[in-house]
């Protein structure tokens, strides 16, 4: 019984993934935050899959309501074809409203699959991004400092940054 009461008080993180997607972007979002301080000691995760990414926004938003997430990972693969762009721009849309209707964070986490031509290159890709929003997540709850100290500074997930703009701030 004290195990279950001690459990109940870490904070919870959600991760949901598609089958959809072609490559395990939930399990390297999961590997990336059971390298965090505090795994399963000061926070779990609760993971789910889904279909596709059409199905993000409901999985994310039952993760927050029946299973007490703080914040919850939303990952998927949209395909090649201009119907799986406007349908990744629906499910977008439907991760923002569930932020809104749940008050939550909901790190919405694409992958287009014509983002790169090279297979090991869209792997290099999924595994980035997917890892880099999983530490986000777990800043945004523990460690918000490390993500004020990126502002302004061209950080992407995926790629490699940008970085800051190069001008002259003196005027």
């Amino acid at each position: 019984m004290a195990k279950d009461k001690k459990s109940a008080q870490k904070v919870r993180i959600g991760v949901v993934d598609t089958m959809f997607a072609r490559y395990d972007m939930g399990g390297a979002a999961r590997a990336e935050l059971a390298t965090c301080p505090g795994f399963d000691t000061t926070f779990t995760v609760m993971a789910r899959t889904v279909p596709g990414f059409k199905d993000l926004a409901v999985a994310a938003k039952n993760l927050i309501e029946r299973d007490g997430c703080q914040i919850v990972v939303a990952l998927g693969m949209p395909g090649r074809a201009p119907i799986d762009k406007q349908c990744a721009h629906e499910a977008a849309q439907g991760i923002m409203l569930a932020q809104l209707l749940t008050s939550t964070p909901i790190l919405e986490v694409f992958v287009h699959e014509d983002e790169a031509d090279d297979p090991e290159v869209l792997a290099q890709v999924f595994e980035n991004r997917s890892r880099k929003h999983a530490r986000n997540a777990y800043w945004m709850l523990f460690e918000p400092e490390q993500l004020r100290r990126r502002a302004g500074q061209g950080v992407r997930q995926g790629f490699d940054d940008e970085g800051p703009l190069d001008v002259d701030s003196s005027h």
